[in-house]
Parts: C-alpha cells; sequence; structure tokens
C-alpha cells in the first residue's frame, strides 16, 4: 500500500469493494473530460484507480476494525443505506451509526497510510501519545 489516501478518496472507492461494476462510472480526475481534445498522452503514466481500489479491497481486510465498524461500511457504501436505515438496522441512534461509519473510514485511511488511527470520539489525545 502506498500511501497519500485521503478519507475523500477512500469514501469514493469504497463501493467499489462489494460491487466492482461501480468502478466503471468512476471519474479518473487526473483524465480530460470526453468534450476536451486530447494531446499526447504517456502510456507510462496510466491511471492509478485499479492499484487504489486493490489497496482499498486488501485494506478492508486487514485493518483494524470492529465488527460494527465493518457492518457499517458495508451498510454504507456497499448497501447505499442512509445513516438512518443503519441505524434503525444496528437499533441504535442515527449519530452512533455515523459515528462508526466515520471512525471506520478514518481507521482504513489511516491503514492505508501505514499511519495510527487517532479518534477524536473516544479520547482526547496529548502531543506526547500522538508523537
Amino acid at each position: 500500500m502506498s500511501g497519500g489516501y485521503n478519507r475523500a478518496l477512500v469514501e469514493h472507492l469504497l463501493p467499489a469493494v462489494w460491487d466492482s461494476e461501480a468502478a466503471y462510472g468512476m471519474k479518473i480526475d487526473t483524465l480530460p473530460d470526453a468534450d476536451m481534445p486530447r494531446g499526447y498522452r504517456d502510456p507510462k503514466k496510466g491511471s492509478p484507480l485499479f492499484a487504489h481500489l486493490a489497496d482499498v479491497r486488501h485494506g478492508y481486510v486487514h485493518a483494524d476494525l470492529t465488527l460494527v465498524e465493518r457492518t457499517s461500511l458495508v451498510l454504507r457504501y456497499g448497501l447505499d443505506m442512509a445513516y438512518e436505515e443503519i441505524a434503525a438496522t444496528r437499533g441504535v441512534r442515527k449519530q452512533s451509526a455515523q459515528e462508526a461509519t466515520e471512525r471506520a473510514v478514518g481507521k482504513l485511511t489511516a491503514h492505508l497510510n501505514g499511519e495510527r488511527y487517532i479518534d477524536g470520539y473516544d479520547a482526547e489525545i496529548s502531543y506526547e501519545d500522538a508523537a
């Protein structure tokens, strides 16, 4: 895994973990729009999309996620459920469902970057602990 991942990119790629056809509709930011004229294209500089997808799939399996966090990711990004639906399915408040999902995305992003995840929901971390 290469690093350089952020929450937005991970959230964008997560639906393709469970639905491989979702990758075909993803916009690659480095390519021009279809209606724009194309210039010279260097085949050595291909799109990292499928490498990112492989990293996210691998990260989902190997990241330190709880069962609740894994379930939240599947419900939110695999089944495209709203937080209210996730809360009803799990029998919790909407806020709890949202926090578990956001924490899971944060843990996955940190795992992909090879960093330690620092959770803002559970406890405050001192500067000495974060170092």
